[in-house]
């Protein structure tokens, strides 16, 4: 079966093996999590672990991002900040990515950088396997438009 262009299975199969990777790595369990909100609407973290509090986010993207792809990683690090708040706690919040060009605007002294350093918000690098890697790199040059 041929994949559509914008199927995304292969970025959810590395999220869920980031997230995996990131659980070993704490020592926590990490798991998808959905707060519903109200007027029917919900939130839902790709990782959280209620003891220790931790709240994470991830992207599995290779290569620099571009600017619509900056704003979603800032959406997500603004979904970390309103369910840390919703949960009423202190949690550790992290950004998590699988590779480093990724992660690079997101650190040093970009405003979007200052701006997670500013709220504690982590930003966490784990690479992933070669074969998957492979399969997230060839979905997006499937995506590419």
């Amino acid at each position: 079966m041929t994949k559509s262009l914008g199927d995304s299975s292969e970025q959810r199969e590395a999220e869920a093996w980031l997230i995996d990777a990131l659980s070993r790595k704490l020592g926590v369990t990490l798991t998808k999590r959905r707060w519903p909100l109200d007027g029917g609407s919900w939130i839902e973290l790709d990782g959280f672990c209620k003891s220790p509090l931790v709240l994470c986010e991830a992207w599995a993207h290779i290569g620099p991002p571009k600017s619509a792809q900056k704003n979603k990683v800032m959406t997500d690090a603004f979904k970390l900040l309103f369910v840390n708040a919703l949960v009423k706690g202190n949690g550790k919040r992290i950004l998590l990515f699988a590779d480093y060009d990724a992660a690079a605007h997101f650190q040093g002294r970009s405003w979007m950088a200052r701006c997670l350093n500013e709220y504690d918000i982590t930003v966490e690098v784990i690479g992933l396997p070669p074969e998957l890697k492979g399969k997230v790199l060839k979905a997006q040059k499937r995506q590419y438009r």
